[in-house]
């Protein structure tokens, strides 16, 4: 930077007079993030104050000094031995675009250069390329550039962040290969592309494609990658006896007509064991243009198991049915097919609820039997107790063994009702010939004959 500073005499007026033999530089920063803004001097001006100002570079326009403490946004260091300083601009903000100058302090007139600070969001893009893949398949992502790019690195970072993404790049056109990801560059259709192989659900997500540029901000392509997982394959779960045969129900879109059919075994797609080769207990039939099976004869107990079955070399959702393939054997099968009693199966999954309930039902039976038993018999032995007393005498209407202990007297209903109603005659006589009973004697006996009534009536249904 020999030459670079023009003396101009300080002055209050503006500093219109200052050139830079360098000419403007220029320097470029996303908002929300810092920016460093370099500046050479020659040498004999170690020593010198350095400074940092805006616009016009009057006093009120000073934003730093070597000869201050650092502030909250800016701070400044000056390194001597190669004749550098540099101010540091925190936390970017719209506002601060704009014209700024490097200043050298001198006695009597100072030395300058014009810088230019552009600004920018730290986001990407007003539009984005959605793409999208499978679990454990492979995806590729399309970047293309301009011709003045064609020399320039190329990258693929993760996220939506612009000021980082070279930085923290997945994969540069300066190393093409980084595991499982993969960057190629056709330079004749200025595009190019990365391949991401074995894609798991983690690499869903933000990518920005990234061309670097030699002076202003770096070019970018947003892309959204989703990935699908492939939890929500239709699974059908198949239980036969040994010995016997099955059959496998395996769709498949219309376009896949003529391709191989395949059949594998295992617990994971990825490396099962093809089944149609070699295996003269697997046959395949094409049932129609949407569907093929898959025969199994003489079922073993090895064919235990996992089976995926598809119509296309490369796994794709949709494309391919999962089986569980469980064989017993005869005496197995005889076993599970008889429906075990209702009560043993509520003993063997609930013993302690079923066991209590089944005492619990009984013991109330037995107790409300007794209670019957008891009621019917209190109330007999009340009827052979009740008598009623007229003009000092006990009038005994039926005798207890008339009541409840002939069993010849009440053959029948008819002939209960009948000898109740003859009790009920005699006791009305005797009422009305009882000159001093009362009124509440009168309807006691009432009262007495009618549970004489319900005693007979209950012990005979009883009996």
């Amino acid at each position: 930077f020999q030459n670079v500073f023009l003396c101009c005499l300080l002055s209050p007026a503006a500093l219109s007079c200052v050139r830079s033999a360098a000419g403007l530089i220029r320097v470029f920063g996303y908002e929300g993030t810092h920016v460093n803004i370099s500046c050479s001097y020659p040498q004999g001006y170690e020593a010198y104050q350095k400074y940092l100002c805006r616009n016009d570079c009057a006093d009120s326009d000073v934003l730093i000094t070597t000869s201050q403490a650092n502030k909250p946004r800016h701070s400044i260091y000056d390194d001597k031995s190669t004749r550098i300083f540099t101010t540091t601009i925190a936390n970017l903000q719209s506002a601060d675009a704009g014209k700024y100058w490097c200043g050298v302090t001198r006695n009597g007139k100072d030395l300058y250069t014009e810088l230019k600070l552009e600004t920018k969001q730290d986001s990407c893009c007003s539009t984005v390329n959605n793409i999208q893949g499978n679990e454990g398949g492979s995806v590729t992502i399309s970047c293309p550039y301009d011709s003045e790019s064609d020399d320039k690195l190329k990258f693929l970072c993760r996220g939506n962040r612009p000021s980082t993404c070279r930085q923290q790049a997945v994969i540069t056109s300066s190393n093409t290969q980084n595991g499982r990801i993969k960057l190629s560059d056709d330079r004749k259709s200025r595009i190019f592309t990365v391949t991401i192989s074995s894609l798991t659900l983690k690499d869903s997500g933000s990518y920005l494609c990234g061309v670097q540029r030699n002076s202003g901000f770096d070019v970018f392509s947003a892309v959204e990658l989703e990935v699908k997982e492939w939890c929500c394959v239709k699974s059908k779960i198949i239980r036969e006896t040994a010995g016997h045969e099955v059959t496998l129900q395996c769709p498949y879109p219309p376009n896949h007509r003529n391709n191989r059919k395949f059949l594998c075994k295992g617990s994971q797609r990825s490396n099962c064991t093809d089944m149609m080769k070699g295996q003269s207990r697997f046959l395949v039939h094409s049932d129609s243009s949407e569907s093929f099976s898959v025969k199994i004869t003489h079922l073993e107990a090895g064919d235990n198991g996992t089976y995926w079955c598809r119509s296309e070399p490369e796994w794709n959702v949709g494309n391919y049915t999962q089986f569980h393939l469980s064989v017993v054997s005869r005496h197995q099968s005889s076993r599970v097919t008889t429906a075990p009693p209702v009560s043993e199966e509520l003993i063997e999954g609930f013993p302690d609820v079923a066991l209590y309930s089944l005492v619990a039902i009984v013991g109330g039976l037995l107790l409300l039997t007794v209670i019957l038993v008891t009621v019917f018999k209190s109330k007999c032995s009340k009827v052979q107790e009740i008598g009623v007393v007229a003009d000092g005498k006990k009038l005994d209407f039926v005798e207890a063994q008339e009541v409840c202990g002939r069993e010849d007297v009440y053959q029948n209903h008819d002939s209960m009702v009948m000898r109740s109603q003859q009790m009920a005659s005699r006791q009305q006589h005797a009422t009305y010939h009882a000159n001093d009973v009362d009124e509440d004697e009168r309807d006691y006996e009432n009262v007495t004959a009618a549970e004489d009534i319900y005693c007979n009536e209950g012990f005979h249904k009883f009996k």
